[in-house]
């Protein structure tokens, strides 16, 4: 690495220089010290001016080297570690070193081999770095904060390249998602918008199930699945994408599921985060899981209305409202694994062990020995432990965490680094689980796959202006509540 000058700007910690960093670099060219003349090819060109693009602040510490520094989430400076920024005006076969400088936390999945993630205009499926080019370490020039350095090569001058933490996955591309089953007219599809977030942008609520269980009086059996509040958690947006392509499918088991229960699925409960380019804030600065206790309707509005409609439902005698299941990701962990509530009651204690056993059996990706059962009292605020004290002993609430990078498939030590399919296999296997957690398996033998039906009338257009498409409002049942029963090798991508 280049010996840096004793002006060079410091990373910061909560103090400092981090307080300087008030939006992202847009279009930002960086040009040789003392350097006047007419900018060229090879003078980098950065900007995360775009939908959850997140990079703070440039430096360049020699021709070759760039210290980076991360934004830190809007109101709230405590967390930086999501970035995802694009460099232009590259020479061929440019080297450099990018050594990002500001982590918020120590421990990271960069100590186990873990790459950030890059894509370019003539090859824009995101592909991991070489682990052999990442470096995590503590830095003596910087406040001996770790900082995580990458060497990389610019080999298409005319390519725009984009680098990442982690897989992005946008509210708009969400929003696009939606659209498309929307326009899919299944009958066994609901979306509605439950809210809105401090930025107007849309909490959906997505609703899959056979049309006989929404009729009035009928007793309904569900699970309340969440996702992205913590909105660098991408991971947990392809997982959910997982679970609701499965259950729309013609699978027989997606059949045989949605005969038999509800899924109510919010899959993005921070929008603004999301779009801003947060790792673990809202617009305002708050973490949202934290808040479950006594969400505000100003503050944290997706929060209020996601628990204003599981009390609700609670409540309501014809309901009974087996699961709640938040998803999330982790940065030092390994797997897919589970965080569950510990109980006085054995008994229960040892029922809520039953789904992540089942999980364990049908996914490889996922850890059983990496689940654990706790009450921190730092955990008090999440909706895990919350609605864990809520709900009565007919519900279990888990949080579903997956790593950030890799997996290890019992009996090896190798690590299989994450694709975006691997995460949405995990979302298709966390689907299938039910049916094994019911005892449904008899069923499949009487399955005969139907043709797909299609809603007999356009259904009106729903209230709020800002849904596209048709949307489908439905009865909430009343009664006795029912008891519980292509491309290149990514090791060399460039």
């Amino acid at each position: 690495m280049a010996e840096r000058s004793q002006t060079a700007p410091e990373a910061g910690n909560n103090t400092g220089n981090d307080d300087i960093i008030g939006g992202n670099v847009s279009k930002y060219m960086v040009l040789p010290a003392g350097y006047c003349g007419q900018p060229k090819k090879g003078h980098l060109i950065f900007d995360a001016c775009f939908e959850s693009g997140n990079l703070g602040r440039v430096h360049q510490v020699s021709e070759f080297e760039y210290d980076l520094y991360i934004r830190p989430d809007t109101c709230n400076p405590r967390f930086r570690v999501w970035f995802n920024f694009t460099v232009e005006n590259v020479k061929e076969s440019q080297r450099v070193i990018f050594n990002i400088v500001n982590f918020s936390k120590t421990k990271s999945l960069y100590r186990d081999g873990m790459a950030p993630m890059v894509k370019s205009t003539s090859r824009p499926k995101w592909q991991r770095l070489p682990p052999k080019n990442v470096y995590y370490y503590r830095c003596p020039d910087h406040r001996k904060n770790y900082v995580m350095s990458f060497a990389f090569c610019f080999d298409q001058e005319e390519d725009i390249y984009q680098f990442a933490y982690c897989y992005p996955y946008t509210y708009t591309r969400f929003q696009h998602y939606l659209d498309s089953l929307q326009k899919r007219n299944m009958d066994y599809f609901f979306r509605e918008q439950l809210g809105q977030s401090v930025q107007q942008r849309q909490l959906d609520l997505l609703t899959i199930t056979s049309p006989e269980n929404l009729r009035e009086g009928a007793e309904q059996k569900v699970i309340f699945i969440t996702g992205r509040v913590h909105p660098g958690e991408t991971p947990s947006s392809f997982v959910c994408q997982g679970i609701i392509d499965f259950l729309v499918s013609h699978h027989p088991i997606a059949c045989i599921l949605r005969e038999h229960l509800v899924f109510k699925i919010a899959p993005m409960l921070n929008p603004d985060g999301v779009y801003l380019g947060n790792y673990r804030c809202s617009l305002m600065g708050f973490d949202l899981n934290r808040h479950w206790l006594d969400p505000s309707p100003w503050a944290h509005p997706t929060l209020h209305g996601v628990k204003q409609l599981i009390v609700k439902m609670y409540n309501d005698p014809k309901t009974s409202l087996e699961f709640y299941i938040d998803i999330h990701a982790h940065s030092t962990m390994m797997n897919g694994f589970m965080y569950g509530n510990i109980f006085e009651d054995e008994e229960r204690f040892q029922r809520q062990a039953i789904f992540p056993k089942l999980l364990c059996q049908n996914a490889e990706d996922f850890s059983y020995s990496s689940t654990s059962f706790n009450r921190d009292a730092v955990k008090a605020g999440t909706g895990r432990r919350f609605l864990g004290g809520l709900l009565d002993h007919t519900s279990y609430c888990y949080t579903l965490e997956v790593s950030f990078y890799s997996y290890i498939i019992g009996g090896t030590t190798a690590a299989v680094p994450y694709t975006e399919e691997a995460y949405m296999k995990l979302g298709r296997n966390v689907a299938r689980t039910f049916l094994d957690y019911y005892r449904l398996n008899p069923l499949l033998e009487k399955v005969t796959i139907p043709m797909p039906k299609l809603r007999k009338e356009k259904p009106p257009p729903y209230k709020h202006p800002l849904l596209r498409g048709p949307a489908n409002n439905h009865p909430n049942g009343k009664g006795d509540k029912k008891s519980s029963v292509n491309h290149k090798d990514p090791s060399n991508p460039f």
